[in-house]
This record gives structure tokens, sequence and C-alpha cells, in this order.
């Protein structure tokens, strides 16, 4: 197995190393079949055998490592649940209507707050809506009759539906206390150690970022200080994978920085500082229940190919060569970091741009991935020397992994430069920037 199988807990090349899952799930990632299946959906829908496409509409949706989607078939209607992070999405389908709700709190008392808040929401959603099941329950639903449930239309409304209860239970707990977990138990917990260390980073990542850029002239290193940060929030969401509070503030300060506003980057920066903070100063017990594990259907990331990756590199890579001539190397690699953590924050890039930056990150925060257990010994941060043969052989794993959907792909492993951290992202950037990704089969 390659390193791909490592991102999403799936295996690793050696036993030993540990099954943790890391970055935004991406449902873009599927195999022929799935794709076949999809075709035999549009097809059968397009013939009116509805019930018949909506049998291979959940085959194409479902995963078999992770058993994200269950369906009981019978003849005249189909009964199906699928697993989206803390929730579950449960419906039938008949030769009529497909019906799905969501449980997404239990309400042991009403409040205005609340109630006024999903309404709001309610006005931005284009297939399902929040609504108050016989038991006060707060639920997402969604029905529409046969002929207009396309299998288009059931992706998208399914996966609004899914994507909204998840995020909304762990927002609302937080905030409201009259409200209680729901339809959860297939969430799964993982160890308090493993909780320590993702802490201990958190803490770590925050406060050193901070104090690196309390040492910094806000006016000549605004750029600089831009970077550190941004870099902290990607890579916290990627590590880390909170829930809740946590991931909500991440994709907060995503929002500010890049709003179209008139705040200057100085300004955005500040606000910036302000959120890290208070992720940083939450309480260790707040932090310690936005971190489990959890199976998805559907991602929040949008399909990008390897020419937008390219582009993005190529618009940021040149800005980490004045402080990487300059001696201030952690800003320099920040840049390369940010670029990793960026895509992957916001697209579902291919496979061999995600397992290649993924390697990328693992080296820049090695420290991190040894606490947690892995003993792949790519980058020694007290000596600050490379390993380049096990890096070599990585990326090597990679295309191993990818050659047959990718078969051009064959990184110039010999542009790399060894010599200093900030050297290698760099050579190791254009090395990915300059990959052949073309002749991709379906």
């Amino acid at each position: 197995m390659g390193l791909f199988d490592r991102l999403f807990g799936g295996g690793s090349k050696k036993d030993d190393q540990p099954k943790i899952p890391f970055g935004r799930y991406s449902d873009s990632y599927k195999s022929n079949t799935q794709y076949d299946e999809w075709d035999a959906s549009v097809n059968k829908f397009e013939s009116n055998s509805f019930l018949d496409s909506y049998r291979h509409f959940f085959n194409y949706l479902g995963d078999q490592s992770i058993n994200n989607v269950s369906i009981v078939d019978n003849g005249d209607n189909i009964a199906f649940e699928i697993l989206q992070g803390s929730k579950k999405v449960t419906g039938l389908c008949t030769d009529k209507k497909v019906q799905a709700s969501a449980k997404v709190v239990k309400c042991n008392r009403l409040n205005v707050g609340f109630m006024r808040r999903l309404m709001e929401k309610n006005y931005n959603l284009k297939y399902g809506r929040f609504a108050l099941d016989e038991a006060d329950n707060i639920i997402m639903r969604f029905d529409t009759y046969v002929v207009d449930a396309s299998p288009w239309k059931l992706y998208y409304a399914l996966k609004e539906v899914a994507n909204n209860a998840d995020k909304q239970d762990d927002l609302l707990l937080d905030e409201f206390d009259m409200l209680e977990p729901i339809n959860n138990s297939h969430i799964q917990h993982i160890d308090d150690q493993e909780k320590e260390i993702k802490y201990n980073y958190i803490k770590k990542t925050i406060d050193h970022t901070l104090n690196k850029i309390d040492g910094l002239d806000s006016n000549k290193f605004s750029g600089g200080i831009a970077y550190l940060l941004l870099y902290s929030l990607y890579k916290l969401d990627y590590l880390i994978k909170p829930e809740g509070f946590m991931m909500e503030a991440l994709e907060r300060c995503h929002r500010i920085y890049f709003a179209r506003d008139n705040n200057t980057v100085h300004q955005k920066s500040d606000i910036l500082k302000k959120e890290l903070r208070t992720i940083a100063d939450r309480p260790k017990e707040e932090l310690f229940k936005e971190m489990y594990r959890v199976t998805s259907t559907f991602g929040i990331t949008n399909p990008v190919n390897h020419d937008r990756v390219v582009s993005f590199i190529d618009g940021e890579l040149n800005n980490m060569d004045w402080y990487k001539d300059n001696n201030y190397p952690e800003i320099a690699v920040s840049v390369p970091g940010y670029i990793a953590g960026y895509c992957m924050f916001n697209y579902a890039i291919p496979q061999p741009d995600r397992e290649l930056f993924h390697l990328l990150i693992e080296i820049l925060e090695a420290d991190f991935f040894k606490e947690l257990g892995f003993t792949n010994d790519f980058y020694d941060g007290g000596t600050k020397k490379l390993n380049r043969s096990a890096i070599k052989q990585e990326i090597s794993s990679v295309v191993k992994s990818n050659t047959r959907k990718y078969p051009k792909l064959d990184p110039n492993t010999s542009s790399l430069d060894f010599s200093t951290l900030p050297a290698f992202a760099k050579s190791y950037m254009l090395m990915i920037r300059n990959l052949d990704l073309s002749s991709e089969k379906k």
C-alpha cells in the first residue's frame, strides 16, 4: 500500500505505522466501478426506471472499505442510511417520492436563539431545510418526487443535508446548553494519548507562531507574517482534523483573510492572531471533545486538475526567495507549507499531488509525526538533516501507487536540493509543479 492509504487510515507500507487519517475527506477519489454505477444510474433514470436508477446511485456513493452507505432493498422501495461525520442521513426511495432526514440535536426545550439562526440558514439552502420533528428534535429534511429526482439532484441534495447536519450539531451543542447530542453512536473515539499529543501540538504551534510574529516588524514583514499565520491554520486543520468550534474557527480565519473587503493584510493578520489565540485558550476538555474520527460520504472541497495546482505554485513560490536568501528559514518554509495546506484545504486535488503534499507536511512537521508514532525518518530537526534516501523511496512509492492512472508520472528527484530545509522545500515544490499528470484514465 502507498502513502495515500495512510492519509485516510487505510493502511501503510509498514504494518507498525499508526492508522491515523489526515486532511479533509474528499469523495473525488472513486473507482472505475463506481463511475460505471453512476453512468448506469443516469441511464436508468432517463428511461424512467427510477428505483433501478437509485440502486446504481447508492452503489456509486458507497465505499465498501469504510461501509459509509447501507441500503435495504424491498423491491418496491429502498431504505438507505448514509454516514456523514457525526450524523446519519436516513431515507426511503419509492416509485413516487424520495425522502431523507438527519437528526441534528435533541432539544430539551426550545430557544428563540437557535430557532432564528436555523430559520435564517433555511433561506440559503437549495434542497433541504432545518425543521423540528414530533419530539422537537432539530432535523434536516429533504423530499422530492422521483420525476424530479435525477441522480445529479439527489447527489447535491443529500450532500447539502449531510454536510449541514454534520457541521451544525457541534456548533449548536457548543453554544446552547438546552441541546443534547443525538444519533452519534457511530463516531470513532480516539485514545487520550493521541488527543494529548494533538492538544500540545495545537498549543505549541499557536504559541510559537504568535511569539515569532511578535519579534518581527509588522510593516517590513507583513507578507511573511501572513504566510506564518496561514500555514499555521492550514496545518492545524490538516493534521488535527478538528470538529465543531475549532474547525469553524479555522474556516472563519480562511474566510476573513480572503474576503474582498477594505482591510489591509496587516489588519487581517491581526484578526487571525486573535482567532488563533482564542483556539489556544480554549479549555483542554473542550478541544478534546472535538477530536474524534468519523466516516464520511460527501466531501466539502471541489475537484481541480493539476493545472490549478501549478498555477497556485507559480503565483506563490517565488515569494519565499527573499526570506530564504536573508536567513529567515522559518518564514521561507512557511510559503511552500502554505501552498500545500491551501490546496488541500480548498480543493480535491489529483491523488499524486495530495500524496506528495502530505509528504512535504510530514517532513516540515517531523517532530509531530514522530510523537504520534510514525517511524519514517525523513527529517531530523536537531541536526537539521534531510534523509535523502528515505524521501526518494517515499516518492517512488507514490509513483508506484499512481502510475496506472497517471502513466506519465515521473518526478525528477535528481532536481531536489537537500542542503537545507528551505532549499529542499522549494526544489520539492518545483518538482511537483513540473509533474505530467496527463493521459488520466477514468
